[in-house]
C-alpha cells in the first residue's frame, strides 16, 4: 500500500506542477485545469488520510477547499499570482514529507503556516466576491461507532436539510485491491456527508471483501448538502471508478439498519436491482487496462537474464569443439535462435526505455524559482522530450541537468538591464534538447547569456595548477580550456551565493554522467552564450562491440567509438619533436598508441605495418590504436570489474569493464575516453 501511495502521489504531484507552471505563464487557469487540480488534491487528501499522514491530508484538504470555491465560478482575478505561490509552496511541502517517508523518517513537517496562508487567501477571495453562497452547516453526529462499521462527518438521520442518496460503484477491471479503493473513496466522501454507510463493512480489515465488491459492486448510503450534479461529478472524477449509479431517496432507514445495529456477515443476496445494474455496468466496461506498473528491480533481473542468455548462446554457437565441422542444420537452428534472442533483447530493452520528458519538465520549476530570486527573466524551451532512455540512466540525469540549469541562470543569463544594454531581448532563453544518434542520446543545454570568459578560466586553471606546464598555453584549444570548469572546486565567482561559488556544481555534472558511461563537453562564445553537450548511451548492459587481439589477450571496443580500420604504410609514419609516433591519414595527423605496450602484453607483432590500426574518437578527440588483428563484432554483455581491482588503478589505465566471450574467456572493455585523456 505504501508503494502504491508513493507511486500514485508522486505522479499526481508531477501533473500538478506542470499545470501550475503552464498556467502561471498566462496568469489564469482553464476550467479543465481547475477541475484537475481539485481532483488531484481530493485524491491526495483521501489517500494520505487513509495512510494516516495527517499533515499532508490537512494541507491538501485546505487546497481542495480553495479550488472548490474557485471552480464554483469565483475567479481569483488579480489574486491568481497568490494562488500559484501558495499552491507551489504546498506542493513543495508535500514532496518533502513524502521524501521523508520514503527514507524511513516520520512526516513531521509543520503545515500550520501554509494552512494560515491558504485560509487567509480564501477569505480575501470571498470578501472580494459578493456571490459567495454560504454552505449548509453540518451538525455533529450523535452516534459513536467505529470507522469500519460507520463513517460519519456529522449530521442527523432526520436532518431535512440534507438529501439522501443511494450509490452503487463498480471499480475498473483489474485495478486490484478493490477493498482499499473503496476505503479511499469513503474517506474522500466523509467530509461532505451528514451520514455515510457502506456495504460491505469490513473493507479496512477483511481482504475477502475484494471479491464481493468485484461481483456485486460497492454500496454507499449517504446524506449531503451537495446537489445531484455535484455528487455525480465527484464520482465521475474518482480514481479507478469504472461506473456508478446514483439515486436520490427520501429514506434508507430500512436498507441500512443492519449496517448500524448489528454485526452481520457479508450478505450473499443482493438488492433486486443489482443484477440489472451489473449488466448495465458490464456494458459500460472498457477494455482492460493496457498499462501496468512493474518494480524496476524485476526489470533489472530480467535484463540480467537476457545478458546471460546472450553469453550462453555465444558459448554454444562459438564453441571451439565445433570448429571446422560440417553442421549446416545446427547453424541454421543457431541463426533462428539468434534471431529470437535479438527480438527478446530488443523487447526487454524497450520495456526499460522511458521518455526523458519526466526529467526535462522538472527543470521548468528551477528556471521559474531562480528567475524570481535573482530578478531575471528567462524561459526554458524543451525540444525532443519524447526521446527515450534506459530507466537506470534517467535516474542519473536529474542532478546534472539541475546543476546545468542553475549554472545557466546564475552565470549565463544576464539581468534585464544588462541584456538591454547588450542589445538582447529582456527575456533570456535556455534551450534543453534531446535526440538519438545511433546507440547514444545527446542532450544539449544552451543559453543566450554572457558566455564563458576564456582568459578568466585559464587564469583560474593556472592558479589551481590544472594547466600542464609542458604544454604551451597558446596550444590549448577553447574546448580544452572550457573543460576546466568541470574540475572539482573550480569556480570563477569570488563570492559564495545560494546558487554558486563553491565549485561543486559542474563537477557533479561530470561525475554523474561518467557513471553511466557518458561524456560532457562545453562550447561557448563570449557575449553570445554557452552550450553544454552530454553524450550518454541508450543502455548500460548490452552493447555492440568490436573484438581485437593483442598477443593472447582480447580487447573489446564499443563500435560507436570506432571511426575506421586500416593497414598502415611506412611512408605515412612520422614522429613529433618529442619522439612520439604519429600517422598521417588523408592529411590528418593522429597519435599512435601501441596496446601491447599500454598493457605490457607479449606479442610477436611489433611492426606497425604488420598490425591493424583502429582510429577511435571520444568527445571530439581522436587516437590511433595498434592491435594484432580484428576478430569481429559481437553483442556483448558489460560486466563491472571486481571491486578489489580498484586498488590497482585498473580503471585509470583505461579499462571500463569486462565481458565473457563465447569460449568462456574474459575480454577487457577499453575505456576510449579515458585512454585518449591519458594520452593528451
Amino acid at each position: 500500500m505504501l508503494d502504491i501511495f508513493f507511486f500514485e502521489t508522486n505522479q499526481l504531484l508531477e501533473i500538478l506542477e506542470e499545470i501550475l507552471l503552464s498556467s502561471e505563464k498566462s496568469n489564469e487557469m482553464s476550467t479543465e485545469d481547475i477541475d484537475e487540480v481539485f481532483r488531484i488534491m481530493h485524491t491526495i487528501k483521501g489517500s494520505s488520510n487513509m495512510m494516516k499522514f495527517n499533515n499532508i491530508a490537512s494541507l491538501s484538504h485546505a487546497v481542495e477547499d480553495l479550488f472548490d470555491f474557485i471552480r464554483e465560478g469565483h475567479s481569483p482575478g488579480e489574486n491568481y499570482s497568490d494562488v500559484f505561490e501558495v499552491l507551489l509552496a504546498s506542493l513543495d511541502f508535500i514532496k518533502e514529507e513524502i521524501a521523508k517517508i520514503e527514507n524511513g523518517k516520520k512526516a513531521d513537517g509543520d503545515e500550520k503556516l501554509l494552512l494560515e496562508g491558504i485560509h487567509d487567501l480564501l477569505a480575501i477571495l470571498k470578501e472580494t466576491d459578493v456571490v459567495v453562497q454560504p454552505k449548509v452547516e453540518k451538525a455533529v453526529a450523535n452516534k459513536s461507532a467505529s470507522l469500519k462499521n460507520y463513517v460519519s462527518a456529522g449530521g442527523d438521520q432526520n436532518n431535512t436539510q440534507l438529501q439522501k442518496y443511494c450509490v452503487k460503484v463498480y471499480f475498473e477491471a483489474d485495478c486490484m485491491m478493490e477493498n482499499i479503493r473503496a476505503f479511499t473513496l469513503v474517506f474522500g466522501l466523509k467530509d461532505i456527508c451528514g451520514e455515510l454507510y457502506y456495504r460491505p463493512k469490513e473493507i479496512a480489515d477483511d481482504n475477502t471483501t475484494t471479491q464481493y465488491i468485484i461481483d456485486n459492486g460497492f454500496d454507499i448510503y449517504l446524506s449531503t448538502d451537495k446537489t445531484y450534479a455535484e455528487l455525480k461529478k465527484l464520482f465521475n472524477q474518482a480514481l479507478f471508478v469504472q461506473s456508478h449509479t446514483l439515486e436520490a431517496v427520501e429514506s434508507f432507514d430500512k436498507e441500512i439498519a443492519d449496517l448500524i445495529d448489528s454485526e452481520v456477515t457479508l450478505v450473499e443476496t443482493v438488492p433486486e436491482s443489482t443484477e440489472a445494474i451489473k449488466q448495465q455496468a458490464d456494458g459500460l466496461k472498457a477494455v482492460k487496462q493496457s498499462l501496468i506498473s512493474v518494480n524496476i528491480n524485476k526489470l533489472d533481473t530480467l535484463m540480467d537474464l537476457i545478458g546471460e542468455l546472450i553469453i550462453s548462446e555465444a558459448m554454444v554457437t562459438k564453441n571451439p569443439d565445433l570448429k571446422d565441422l560440417p553442421l549446416e542444420n545446427f547453424k541454421k537452428s543457431a541463426r533462428q535462435m539468434r534471431k529470437l534472442i535479438n527480438e527478446l533483447q530488443e523487447n526487454v530493452m524497450s520495456i526499460r526505455m522511458v521518455p526523458i520528458e519526466s526529467v526535462f519538465n522538472k527543470m521548468q520549476r528551477i528556471v521559474r524559482d531562480m528567475g524570481k530570486k535573482l530578478d531575471k527573466q528567462a524561459e526554458l524551451i524543451i525540444i525532443g522530450e519524447e526521446t527515450e532512455v534506459d530507466k537506470n540512466i534517467i535516474g542519473h540525469l536529474s542532478d546534472p541537468l539541475m546543476h546545468l540549469i542553475r549554472n545557466a541562470m546564475d552565470h549565463g543569463i544576464e539581468s534585464v538591464a544588462e541584456r538591454q544594454k547588450a542589445g538582447k531581448p529582456p527575456k533570456g532563453r535556455i534551450t534543453l534538447r534531446a535526440n538519438n544518434t545511433g546507440g547514444n542520446v545527446v542532450i544539449t543545454l544552451s543559453d543566450d547569456g554572457k558566455g564563458l570568459d576564456r582568459d578568466k578560466i585559464l587564469k583560474k586553471a593556472k592558479d589551481l595548477g590544472l594547466v600542464n606546464n609542458l604544454k604551451l598555453e597558446n596550444e590549448l584549444s577553447d574546448r580544452e580550456i572550457f573543460s576546466y570548469i568541470l574540475h572539482p572546486g573550480f569556480s570563477t565567482k569570488s563570492e559564495v551565493t545560494e546558487f554558486s561559488g563553491r565549485g561543486v556544481g559542474m563537477d557533479v555534472v561530470n561525475k554523474n554522467i561518467e557513471k553511466v558511461g557518458g561524456g560532457v563537453y562545453v562550447q561557448s562564445q563570449l557575449g553570445k552564450g554557452m552550450t553544454v553537450n552530454i553524450n550518454i548511451p541508450l543502455t548500460l548492459t548490452i552493447i555492440e562491440a568490436m573484438k581485437l587481439s593483442v598477443g593472447r589477450s582480447i580487447y573489446t571496443i564499443p563500435t560507436t567509438l570506432i571511426r575506421e580500420f586500416f593497414k598502415a604504410e611506412q611512408k605515412d609514419l612520422v614522429k613529433d619533436p618529442d619522439g612520439n609516433e604519429m600517422i598521417m591519414v588523408r592529411g590528418e595527423c593522429y597519435p599512435i598508441l601501441r596496446l601491447h605496450k599500454q598493457y605490457n602484453v607479449q606479442t610477436s607483432i611489433t611492426d606497425i605495418c604488420e598490425g591493424v590500426m583502429v582510429i577511435v574518437e571520444a568527445e571530439g578527440h581522436t587516437l590511433c590504436l595498434l592491435a594484432d588483428k580484428l576478430i569481429g563484432d559481437q553483442q556483448i554483455v558489460v560486466k563491472p570489474l571486481p571491486k578489489y581491482l580498484q586498488n590497482f588503478r585498473v580503471a585509470q589505465s583505461g579499462i571500463a569493464g569486462c565481458t565473457i566471450l563465447g569460449d568462456g574467456n574474459i575480454s577487457l572493455i577499453l575505456d576510449i575516453k579515458k585512454i585518449i585523456n591519458n594520452e593528451r
